[in-house]
């Protein structure tokens, strides 16, 4: 069993949990995952490792609500436990060997790419961070992201939020204003990455793309984290979940991703039902 030390709220959906894992904190690093099951009986979802502190035996989790499991583990408690706690899984992001760097999230993604620009900016990268929200509630991790780069633009689609527009919009401001980057890193929905991408080929900038968002099972088992990346077929928990984000099949990546939709809607209607017929 694993203690949840730490539970905050960082908007309507999204929650921050802090676990108790000393095994996992010990060996995590940037870009890794994890696997929980909430108890004996619940379903195994993957997570990204959000933050980790080794000292403590803490690992960080950040997760939104739009399931049955997420729905169940939303409504735990600090000092409550959780039945299993895996990892760390996934290969980690390779910080290695780069000067300055651009870090793009968008929405719950910024959960993953804030260990990126941390364990970058530790190194002595020179970070940049773009993170982008639909407007200024779901805005999460803006004071942790500012400790962690030299340079942060927040993005908003209203405006209510730093600048109004795209992630992209300012991504393309910063290289035409004439900032070089080794490399861009690219975390949040498959359609962000994508256009990211599609901007950084542009320039010849290379660019890695997290697909943690298509994950299941987190083992490679359930085969539905496969995506093509060059023409080969590749599992995003086990090759991954990293890739070079001018090779992956973004379209084919997001038809996948529809295909469990309903079933998730449907699944996570039930629990609520279930909680409230407990309640009363």
């Amino acid at each position: 069993m694993y203690k949840i030390i730490r539970k905050t709220s960082l908007n309507p959906t999204v929650t921050l949990m802090e676990i108790e894992a000393p095994a996992v904190a010990a060996k995590a690093n940037p870009g890794q995952f994890i696997i929980l099951r909430v108890d004996e009986t619940g379903e195994r979802i993957p997570l990204t490792i959000a933050d980790y502190d080794a000292s403590r035996g803490a690992v960080t989790i950040i997760f939104q609500i739009v399931g049955s499991t997420t729905e169940k583990l939303g409504r735990k408690n600090q000092g409550e436990y959780i039945c299993d706690f895996v990892g760390p899984l996934g290969k980690a992001t390779d910080t290695i060997g780069k000067k300055k760097v651009a870090v793009v999230g968008g929405g719950v993604g910024c959960a993953i790419a804030y260990p990126v620009a941390k364990k970058f900016h530790e190194q002595g990268t020179e970070v940049h961070a773009i993170v982008g929200f639909r407007n200024k509630d779901l805005v999460i991790l803006e004071d942790e992201f500012r400790h962690a780069s030299s340079k942060l633009v927040v993005m908003s689609d209203d405006g209510s939020a730093g600048k109004k527009g795209l992630v992209t919009d300012a991504l393309r401001e910063l290289i035409e204003s004439g900032e070089q980057y080794d490399e861009v890193i690219t975390i949040g929905p498959l359609i962000m990455m994508k256009f990211v991408c599609a901007l950084t080929k542009e320039y010849g900038i290379k660019t890695v793309a997290s697909m943690n968002p298509i994950m299941i099972d987190g083992t490679g088992m359930c085969g539905g984290c496969r995506l093509t990346v060059g023409g080969e077929t590749k599992f995003a928990c086990v090759d991954g979940p990293e890739f070079d984000g001018h090779l992956i099949d973004f379209d084919e990546a997001m038809a996948r991703s529809t295909i469990y939709k309903s079933f998730e809607r449907h699944k996570h209607e039930e629990t609520c039902n279930l909680f409230k017929a407990e309640v009363k």
